[in-house]
């Protein structure tokens, strides 16, 4: 019998781990089994991008991850039975349990709504590619000097309104924040992001919560109306609720709590990685969600697994925070240096090199999917116990 391994999603996380698993552990010893509702990669980092009508390489699973061992099942998840060590997806064939030994939990975040009344109905996400896509094609029937809003200040918003703004400079482009335009920012990044904004004619609107949404317009705390023909909201990100409904561990916002090698503190044999975790960094700050902090964790996970199986050493590496990557169109940037907890310092790379640098990073991201080992040792060890006493040893080493 082979060590039963399922990684649930195929993100930056999921797909980067049972990359790396397939190279860390022997195929007569292991099997690993990969679900996802969908059969090619989605670039998440880029779907600003997607939105505007650029076109991105397809990245089909099949080729990614041929001749790895590792198998591909196109289906949704549907529940995880973490005390039976069970799943159940959804395929076109009907609904199927798989059992497991080991469980990567890694199926991400989508869009959340903050509850915001109206939002579900009138606003457009670009946390997913099928929100990219209906963005792009209602933004495509848009007149020139048609109202768009914006709302978030935050990463992906800053990245939206820009990209936006560049690609449809007939439109009538606003951002709506609700602090300060890019107030977690050194100064010399503030004073970059406004020159940008200012550049691109990108109305800011600052200290502006929206409190309500329409078909043509949003409404803030203090009342003010904003035209809106399209609201697209990025005000952060809500995890996927499947976990919520096991008896795993999970905070408050349905994240599985693990411990410093990605494994779960309730049931030693499941692991969560990327925006599913409560990962705890420098300062006891949780980790942010996003691809910066979903790949360390893929590694940290699939090794510490690997590790686990074949006698070695479980890896502990405390995880960190070097830059924050921000791309303002095709043509600008701005790299924004952190501390290890992720605060801004002084120093910042901004301009047509910042951009250059982002690119690199998003083509990295990408690239490491498909080759998950980058920079660590490749021999495949082989597992030293029988797979049944593997699971009873994680177990009791919990």
């Amino acid at each position: 019998m082979q060590h039963r391994i399922i990684v649930l999603g195929a993100g930056y996380a999921g797909a980067i781990a049972a990359g790396r698993l397939a190279k860390r552990l022997h195929r007569e010893d292991v099997s690993i089994t990969l679900v996802n509702a969908e059969p090619d990669f989605v670039e998440r980092v880029r779907m600003h991008q997607l939105a505007t009508g650029q076109h991105l390489k397809p990245r089909p699973f099949s080729e990614m991850f041929a001749g790895t061992g590792v198998e591909l099942r196109l289906a949704k998840v549907t529940g995880v039975d973490a005390d039976r060590k069970a799943v159940t997806v959804l395929d076109a064939e009907g609904t199927e349990e798989l059992e497991y030994d080991t469980l990567v939990f890694a199926l991400g975040s989508g869009w959340n709504d903050q509850g915001v009344p109206g939002t579900a109905e009138h606003a457009h996400e670009i946390a997913s590619r099928p929100g990219a896509l209906r963005l792009r094609e209602r933004l495509a029937r848009l007149e020139a000097g048609e109202p768009v809003v914006v709302v978030g200040g935050g990463l992906t918003g800053v990245e939206a309104a820009t990209e936006l703004a560049e690609a449809r400079p007939d439109l009538d482009i606003a951002l709506a924040a609700r602090g300060a335009l890019g107030d977690w920012l050194s100064p010399k990044g503030r004073g970059h992001l406004r020159k940008v904004f200012g550049r691109l004619g990108i109305t800011v609107h600052e200290h502006a919560a929206v409190t309500a949404v329409a078909a043509d317009h949003v409404t803030t705390a203090d009342g003010a109306s904003l035209p809106a023909a399209v609201t697209v909201w990025t005000t952060g990100f809500a995890v996927h609720p499947v976990a919520q409904a096991t008896t795993l561990e999970v905070t408050g916002t349905g994240q599985i709590v693990v411990d410093r090698s990605m494994r779960s503190v309730s049931h030693p044999d499941v692991y969560a990685i990327g925006d599913a975790a409560m990962v705890t960094g420098p300062g006891d700050k949780p980790l942010r969600m996003s691809c910066a902090s979903g790949v360390p964790t893929a590694w940290q996970a699939a090794d510490a697994i690997a590790a686990r199986l074949t006698g070695g050493k479980v890896p502990t590496t405390p995880l960190r925070y070097f830059n924050q990557c921000i791309s303002l169109g095709r043509r600008e940037g701005l790299i924004q240096y952190v501390t290890a907890d992720d605060r801004a310092v002084r120093a910042a790379l901004t301009g047509r090199l910042a951009a250059v640098y982002k690119e690199l990073v998003c083509k990295g991201a990408a690239w490491s999917i498909a080759n998950p080992t980058l920079g660590m040792p490749t021999r495949r060890r082989r597992v030293v116990q029988e797979p049944a006493q593997a699971a009873s040893t994680v177990q009791a080493a919990a």
